[in-house]
């Protein structure tokens, strides 16, 4: 009678493999984990090898942690456990993806096949899914096959997918070929460049760093699905025996301190973001498994450490591809350098080496370590066996761990030379590798090249989080939000589809919803001030009625006091917006004018309302003034912004007077006048027959989602709006904003506000001179230049948000709105235009 071992586990698994390296095994396993994932699978994403790149694919297909079986890293008696733990976290999978590594038998050289894709599959007990490059061949692929799947007997070759077919034709060639074989042929894909990972000087680019991977894994997943037989592959994975193995569990690899000892949860901060992407996934799972919080910083974006951190762990990745935002990032190198100083717990591989060196080439990097880094033209790619001559702070003397290199780099010196650092290492030497110290350890630091998987040395996580238990915590910084992931650097983008209704505040995230620093949105960059929270929540009490026209009329009237003007004079809008709307319908117009550059919302309402508006585009060599000979006389109705958007020109109140004709209505936008410090050209005080004023409360006041605004003017043009004005457009949020606005505490603050505003603008118009940006002069809350096409689209990937200027009529790419901002924000973003920017248009 057989019995069935209580640690069995079924798991539905595969391996994908290849004959060798650039047969498209990543495209393939991203594709299938995509399409899997997309029919409400949980798929689970793995990797044969010490690759960190293929498994931020995976992430991205799975929307779960890419994993590493490597058992040179962590010992052949760990792969099945590590591959399990992984098939149930976060949830239970249903069914395990194992991307192989270079060729189906290829390993560790000299081992036989060691670390192979054929070991790995053995030891999981998964059979085989051949992804074939077939562009350069056709019945010969048959023969390739054929060898694949006899040469090791204990390897199980279930399928092949045909990849970069040149033709149907093409393909039907080799299909008949391998059918003779007996390997079924799961799917056939073409040539198709635009779902292929682009590479660089370490292999394939990290899904972190490409803004159109999701896009790109979209399309590949639809391919997938439709050119392979995903039934058929599900049967493959299904085929796959039950598994007598435990699950990996972290918390069985290292102590955590008792509940009754301590609550406390030591702060350690990991190196993140684009720059610092290598991290095996284990390795932040046994530090949170010994009662560690694991903080995630990035060097290109976070300003400092956590406040109170006691460890830091500075992974692999490429510091080299981000040196400029790394290195302009001083407040971090400053204090990261002053932690490692005072002795916090460090850890660095690789890119962490290369961070805490003086310099990266030529750019300063944290200054921790007496070595400089350069880039080399020789690649570093191997397995390593290393020993720790020295005491230090992961290693005890004579004892030996297993790892890899991966770099185009050197650091000189390669190590330290005892005294304040000993090496951190004694490499096993090789021909090709003779190097044996490596690194710079100490007591509290342990930095170099080699890349150790923690869950096959988990007595390195153990010794790392007791000395983190027993160390100060480091009280230079503070948490920080880091900007996100950031889109790679792109050609100029395309104009969008209605340029007239773009506006700024879609160009404020990242393509993946991740806010940007937003230079993008002219609203005041602050919270609104309490006295209006107050009377914004005191509004709710309201929210059960319709809003009175008495308590319109009582607003209305307060802001005709603050203008001096008589209350009939006073329309209360939502907004600007809803203004050029009630313009637009109040009267049959004949020959409406914009002038322009300027918001678009008036040729947007005017275009609604059936009567297209006809443009004056002033000229960037004037200045963007306006002359107002220029305005046809048969213009009924022209609208003209003063302070203009996006250009900023203050327009002399005389020449705006001049404009007006009998039956023609002339009207102002100074929805950011409230923020030119005298408002000398203000035109909101003064009637002036045939002139309608428009002002708006988002701007100064940070509102943008209440819509509050006003209109000044003649009693019988303001009639008219009234009279297609929809009924209680305006909320009672709004009316409280209008009513508040106009109380002396409101004055005395808004004085306060355009002063600072004064001083941020500032900071970015001498920021501009000293780069030599050609940008407009003016008093508004923004600035026009001109830094050339593409620059903003490389500024988003450093995270900063620009408005595109392209989008007005008599601009183009080469032009970019900037908000005004305090000048902590406004420095960053100046020192990344600066690297972006040289040999720049004049006006």
């Amino acid at each position: 009678m057989s019995t069935v071992s209580s640690r069995s586990t079924a798991l539905p698994r595969l391996v994908v493999a290849a004959p060798a390296s650039g047969h498209g095994k990543t495209t393939v396993t991203a594709g299938l984990m995509a399409a899997l994932s997309r029919r409400g699978l949980e798929v689970s994403g793995h990797k044969v090898g010490p690759d960190y790149i293929d498994p931020g694919y995976h992430a991205l297909a799975t929307g779960r942690v890419g994993r590493n079986l490597d058992p040179h890293l962590v010992g052949e008696h760990r792969i099945v456990p590590l591959l399990l733990h992984g098939a149930r976290t976060p949830r239970p999978a249903d069914v395990a993806v194992v991307e192989g590594v270079m060729g189906l038998f290829d390993g560790q050289i000299g081992g036989d096949g060691f670390s192979s894709t054929a070991h790995v599959a053995g030891l999981i007990q998964a059979p085989v899914v051949l992804v074939t490059d077939i562009s350069s061949a056709s019945r010969t692929v048959g023969a390739v096959l054929a060898g694949l799947a006899s040469y090791d007997p204990g390897v199980r070759v279930a399928g092949v997918v045909l990849n970069k077919a040149g033709s149907p034709r093409h393909a039907e060639e080799v299909r008949r070929a391998v059918a003779g074989v007996g390997i079924p042929v799961l799917g056939v894909l073409g040539r198709d460049d635009a779902i292929v990972a682009p590479s660089r000087h370490l292999g394939l680019v990290p899904a972190a760093e490409r803004g159109d991977a999701a896009t790109a894994l979209d399309r590949l997943a639809a391919q997938v699905a439709e050119r392979i037989d995903l039934d058929a592959v599900l049967e493959i994975a299904r085929s796959a025996p039950d598994l007598d193995a435990e699950p990996w569990d972290p918390r069985a690899e290292v102590t955590a301190p008792s509940a009754t000892h301590t609550t406390e949860r030591p702060r350690i901060a990991v190196a993140g973001g684009r720059a610092f992407t290598f991290t095996y996934a284990e390795t932040t799972e046994l530090l949170e498994a010994a009662g560690c919080e694991v903080v995630v910083v990035d060097p290109t974006t976070d300003a400092a450490l956590p406040e109170g951190v006691r460890g830091i762990y500075l992974g692999g990745g490429f510091p080299e591809m981000h040196a400029a935002a790394i290195s302009r990032n001083a407040a971090l190198r400053d204090d990261l350098r002053s932690a490692v100083a005072a002795g916090v717990p460090t850890v660095a591989e690789c890119a962490g080496l290369l961070y805490l060196a003086d310099r990266l080439d030529h750019a300063p990097m944290v200054g921790a370590l007496p070595a400089t880094a350069a880039m080399t033209g020789r690649l570093s790619l191997a397995y390593r066996s290393a020993t720790s001559a020295t005491p230090t702070l992961l290693g005890r003397p004579g004892e030996t761990v297993t790892g890899h290199e991966f770099h185009r780099t050197r650091v000189e010196p390669p190590a330290g030379t005892g005294g304040e650092h000993d090496p951190a290492w004694t490499l096993e030497p090789t021909a090709a590798h003779p190097r044996t110290d490596d690194g710079f350890a100490s007591a509290t630091l342990h930095a170099s090249y080699l890349h150790v998987h923690w869950a096959g040395h988990p007595h390195l996580a153990q010794r790392f989080v007791d000395a983190v238990r027993a160390a100060e915590p480091h009280r230079g910084g503070r948490a920080t939000a880091p900007r996100g992931p950031e889109p790679v650097v792109a050609a100029p983008s395309e104009a969008p589809h209605d340029p007239l209704r773009h506006h700024g505040d879609v160009e404020t995230a990242a393509p993946d919803g991740t806010p940007l620093v937003d230079f993008a949105v002219n609203t005041y960059d602050a919270p609104p001030p309490p006295w209006l929270l107050d009377a914004l929540r005191a509004s709710l009490e309201d929210v059960g009625a319709y809003p009175d026209v008495r308590r319109v009329r009582a607003v209305e009237a307060a802001i005709a006091r603050r203008h001096g003007r008589d209350p009939a004079e006073v329309l209360a809008v939502a907004g600007v917006a809803e203004a050029f709307t009630l313009v637009a319908r109040a009267r049959a117009w004949q020959h409406p004018l914009v002038v322009h550059p300027q918001f678009t919302e008036p040729d947007v309402a005017l275009a609604a309302a059936g009567t297209p508006a006809r443009h004056l585009v002033t000229r960037a060599e004037d200045g963007f003034a306006l002359d107002p000979s220029q305005v046809p006389e048969a213009a009924d109705l022209v609208v003209v912004g003063n302070p203009t958007n996006p250009t900023g020109r203050l327009h002399p109140a005389a020449a705006l007077r001049s404009l007006t004709r009998p039956q023609r209505l002339v009207v102002v936008d100074e929805a950011f006048m409230d923020a030119v410090p005298d408002q000398r050209h203000a035109l909101a005080d003064a009637p002036v027959p045939g002139l309608l004023v428009l002002r708006s409360l988002t701007k100064l006041w940070g509102i943008p989602g209440v819509r509050a605004g006003y209109v000044l003017g003649e009693p019988a043009v303001l009639d008219a709006l009234r009279a297609v004005q929809t009924p209680w457009s305006v909320s009672s949020a709004a009316l409280a904003v209008l009513r508040a606005t106009t109380e002396p505490e409101a004055l005395a603050e808004a004085a306060a506000r355009v002063r600072r505003l004064v001083t941020w603008r500032g900071v970015l118009t001498s920021g501009l001179d000293d780069l030599d940006i050609p940008h407009l002069p003016g008093s508004a809350p923004f600035v026009l230049a001109r830094p050339g096409a593409g620059v903003r689209e490389a500024l988003r990937v450093d995270g900063f948000a620009l408005r595109r200027a392209d989008t007005f009529p008599g601009l183009d790419a080469s032009w970019v709105r900037i908000a005004v901002r305090p000048p902590e924000r406004t420095r960053p973003m100046l020192t990344a235009l600066g690297a972006l920017t040289s040999g720049v248009p004049m006006l």
